[in-house]
């Protein structure tokens, strides 16, 4: 199944999709001479030709197709969705499964209307186990995804402030990322929550089968042991010993991602070892609490996104790091609608609760808070600053929300 004509493959079937600057309709019959065996359209094109299936809509029928396939499969089909996370614990809990089981997972960021079908269809009858992330920024999304994927098993990493545009404030966060609990509390199926989130409780509520993981009570309990270059977490209870685990991940904020996997891992009786050496092998990329070695200092990048959670926990990580130099270049948090500003001064006044050689921001809702930082409007800008400056043995962190594009300050 392909969407992009630049990703075809012989015999593939093509789906033209709309966009808001594209028409998939155009290119269909171009997809059938580069090789489709069909394309599924739904605009009037060429009657004749046999390789064209018409439907109402082109996108209704990708998930029909994809609803329809996911009937073929009685493994379980595990959902994340999250604030904050859900991407770093679907690669933790996909390393971890597939070190012992045929795993089939989202691919980059496919967790939207398109990508969760095309994931579906992807997945091949020798599977044995199914991961699907599900982004959202509005109510009744994940709902929606849910009545095609059809998930057995549920983790919300958490409910931060992130989207809050397009749900309306935190509690609509917590009730448009729990429509994925009440989706497995009607349909008998297993939770994964972290205990130390309170407010989780309450959405897993009357939800028979709940497996907890925490700093204190759960089925698997750790904390982090050590937090330099890397973490470390130490899992207390659990495994058949007290056993550390030494990540790759930077940052302590990614301790619940980690427990999280262990007790995935755990619930689907994997070997403690193997665990241990799926989680200890995974080395974070797609600048996603990424370690980066840079002209003699070290790079936290973590810009893939941001939003006022994520941003309070990398500060207070950076702040909690031993380093001769601290760099802060911190990029606007987008999509918080009313709350813009005011989020975005609540970070200024967390940063001068810290000391830190340098801060710039970049972009966006920065530029209406005052604060006595050095500000650029855009990353390009805080760039070219950037490399002007002689920075040797120092740490620095790199984040912003995607659209910010902070990643290019290395490139």
């Amino acid at each position: 199944m392909v969407t992009d004509t630049r990703k075809l493959e012989k015999d593939c079937i093509f789906f033209a999709l709309k966009g808001d600057k594209f028409n998939g309709n155009s290119f269909a019959l171009k997809a059938l001479e580069l090789g489709a065996a069909y394309a599924v359209i739904d605009e009037d094109i060429d009657a004749s030709n046999p390789r064209l299936i018409k439907v109402d809509d082109v996108l209704t029928a990708l998930q029909q197709l994809a609803h329809h396939h996911r009937l073929q499969f009685s493994i379980p089909f595990i959902a994340i969705t999250g604030s904050n996370g859900k991407t770093t614990t679907k690669e933790l809990v996909n390393a971890v499964l597939s070190s012992q089981y045929i795993t089939y997972c989202t691919q980059g960021n496919l967790n939207n209307h398109i990508g969760i079908p095309l994931t579906i269809l992807s997945i091949r009858k020798d599977a044995e186990m199914a991961i699907i992330e599900m982004g959202a920024n509005h109510q009744k999304e994940i709902e929606g995804y849910c009545q095609y994927a059809m998930p057995t098993h549920g983790i919300i990493t958490n409910c931060g402030k992130a989207h809050l545009e397009g749900f309306g404030g935190i509690e609509g966060v917590r009730k448009g990322k729990g429509e994925l609990f009440d989706y497995l509390r009607k349909n008998n199926g297993t939770v994964f929550a972290f205990a130390d989130y309170e407010y989780l409780s309450a959405m897993y509520a009357g939800i028979d089968n709940v497996v907890l993981y925490g700093t204190e009570k759960g089925r698997i309990v750790g904390n982090v042991a050590a937090n330099q270059a890397t973490v470390t977490v130490e899992v207390t209870h659990g495994f058949h010993k007290p056993t550390a685990i030494h990540t790759e991940l930077a940052g302590d904020y990614n301790l619940p991602n980690i427990l999280c996997a262990v007790a995935v891992g755990h619930y689907f009786e994997l070997p403690d070892i193997k665990i241990v050496d799926a989680l200890e092998n995974y080395m974070p990329d797609n600048n996603r609490s990424q370690w980066i070695e840079w002209k003699g200092n070290r790079v936290i990048m973590d810009s893939y996104n941001a939003n006022p959670t994520s941003m309070k926990a990398a500060i207070e990580n950076m702040a909690s790091l031993k380093a001769t130099h601290k760099y802060l270049l911190l990029g606007a948090m987008m999509e918080l609608g009313e709350y813009s500003v005011a989020e975005h001064a609540a970070i200024i006044a967390l940063l001068q609760q810290y000391y830190f050689d340098k801060v710039v921001l970049v972009g966006g809702d920065f530029e209406h808070t005052q604060h006595p930082y050095l500000y650029f409007p855009n990353a390009l800008a805080a760039k070219e600053w950037f490399l002007q400056q002689e920075i040797t043995d120092s740490l620095i962190l790199i984040k912003g929300s995607r659209s910010i594009g902070m990643e290019n300050i290395l490139a």
